[in-house]
Order: structure tokens, then C-alpha cells, then sequence
């Protein structure tokens, strides 16, 4: 795959609408017509730092406390002649952001590493070299997400995708599956789409682990456990670990069903030999 490096001219630059971060968002509109602070909203949606800020303002304010970027965008240079980013959207954003409202700095062109027509596998390639395995990576939700697309809309083998992303087969997987449990009993259930928190996908992928999940099913389903979530029975996501513990013993189920997880462990953790008399 050659490449070259070119400041390009940022009115030029069309954003990725298949980075699952913006995709996820546009869902719910028409992405024909997104406006700059919807664009900003769907790119700024990431797990907040210790300081409060989201990724999004975090980078805003390094590039213009910098007043540019270190790292280059990638682009794809089409056939039809348009510049399409591959990695780099959120910086893209912050450029125009900088150009239409006149911030102090040079906003007119960003530096980037452009390739020339890439296929759609080396374009998955450098998707998920730069954001599953590299220095900005997606949050888990959207790795998931994109994974699925590959694997069932894509229909990537499974093999190609490990190869592509370098992680472990069981891993993916487990994320894939994820998804695909969230999307389709956690999703359905809430009463309308703002309500998704992609924050919970974190008890879906727990949720894979071991026999937690057959321990579920044997006497509830996976309806039921998106209904935990939602309604906060599921507390943390590192708590998903034990429900085997809770739904062995009854009284403690019930404590999950009427409370939380913390609660039913503290039932389980009381009804153990040595805290009785």
C-alpha cells in the first residue's frame, strides 16, 4: 500500500460515516444531513477522563492549546477523486471547528498520509490496526460493533479479521457476541434510543466469561438480564462475575430482584457456614 504525506485542504476532507463511533449516532438521523454539532456530539460520546473531559474536548484542547496535530491523518484518495478519512475523524472535526469560528491558528490544511484507492480490506486493516490494537482506540461498545459488521454483513472470515487486528480469536468473539446480545434484548426494551448506554455493554461482555451465562439461562433468559441492566439490578460490571453465586441460592435471587447485585452477594456471603451460629 503506497502512501504519501500532503497537508491537505480540510474543506476537502470528507469523515468516515462508517466509523461506528459517528455510525451508531446517525442511526437515528439522516447522515446526509448531520450538522456540525450533531458530528461533534456522536465523536465526543467517549468514556470521560480523570478530569471530567470527554476524549473529544481533551484533544480539542491540545490542538488548540498547540495550535495542530502531531500525528497525521490517514485518507483514502477515491476513484471519484474525494478524501475520505480512515483515521483521524475526530481531529478532522476540530479542524473545521477551528476554521468556522475563527480560532487563532491555521486550520486551512491538516497534515496527512494519503493513499491512493485502497480496497475495502486494506481499508478494515488500517481500521482496526489504528483502533483496536493502537493508540486511539475505539471504546469497547464500537470495536464491538465494528467487528460485527465484518463478520456478518461483510462476512469476513474469522481468521482474516484475527489477522487484521492481531487479538486473540476467543476475544473477538466474545465481543461479537456481545453485541449481538445487547442489540437484541437490551436495545428493544428501552423506551426510546436515547435512553442506549453503551456504558452497559461492558455487563454484556462480562456476560461471556465462563458459565455465567448458562448459569443465567438455566432458569431466566437473556431478556431478563437486559432487563437487570436497565433497571440497575446489575450494578457494575465486575459484579456480573458472580451471578452463578446469586442465582444458586434463592433467597439471594431475590435480593437481586428486588435490589442489586451487592445485595444479593452480601445474602450469599451470609448464608455461608462460617457466618452462621
Amino acid at each position: 500500500m503506497k502512501n504519501k504525506y500532503m497537508n491537505l485542504i480540510i474543506e476537502n476532507i470528507e469523515l468516515d460515516m462508517d466509523n461506528p463511533r459517528i455510525a451508531k449516532f446517525i442511526e437515528m438521523y439522516d447522515k446526509n444531513n448531520l450538522n456540525s454539532e450533531q458530528i461533534a456530539l456522536a465523536l465526543g460520546s467517549g468514556v470521560e477522563d480523570s478530569n471530567g473531559q470527554t476524549n473529544y474536548s481533551s484533544l480539542y484542547n491540545s490542538i488548540k492549546t498547540n495550535k495542530g496535530i502531531i500525528h497525521p491523518i490517514i485518507v483514502n484518495h477515491q476513484k471519484d477523486g474525494k478524501y475520505v478519512v480512515i483515521e483521524g475523524n475526530t481531529r478532522v472535526q476540530i479542524y473545521k471547528e477551528f476554521k468556522e469560528n475563527h480560532v487563532d491558528g491555521e486550520w486551512d490544511t491538516i497534515p496527512s498520509i494519503v493513499y491512493e484507492d485502497l480496497s475495502e480490506n486494506e481499508i478494515h486493516a488500517i481500521r482496526l490496526q489504528s483502533h483496536l490494537v493502537g493508540p486511539r482506540e475505539w471504546d469497547p461498545y464500537s470495536k464491538a460493533k465494528y467487528l460485527y459488521y465484518l463478520s456478518n454483513e461483510e462476512n469476513l472470515p474469522m481468521g482474516q479479521i484475527v489477522d487484521f487486528c492481531g487479538g486473540k480469536k476467543s476475544e473477538i468473539i466474545k465481543l461479537i457476541n456481545a453485541y449481538k446480545d445487547m442489540e437484541k434484548h437490551y436495545r428493544p426494551q428501552l423506551e426510546a434510543d436515547d435512553e442506549f448506554d453503551q456504558r452497559d455493554f461492558s455487563k454484556f461482555l462480562e456476560l461471556q466469561n465462563g458459565n455465567i451465562k448458562e448459569a443465567l439461562l438455566e432458569n431466566y433468559s437473556l431478556d431478563d438480564f437486559a432487563k437487570w441492566v436497565i433497571n440497575g439490578n446489575i450494578d457494575t460490571a465486575i459484579n456480573v462475575r458472580r451471578l452463578p453465586e446469586v442465582l444458586k441460592n434463592k433467597e439471594a435471587t431475590k435480593v437481586l430482584l428486588k435490589s442489586n447485585m451487592k445485595k444479593a452477594l452480601e445474602k450469599v456471603i451470609t448464608d455461608k457456614p462460617e457466618y452462621k451460629d
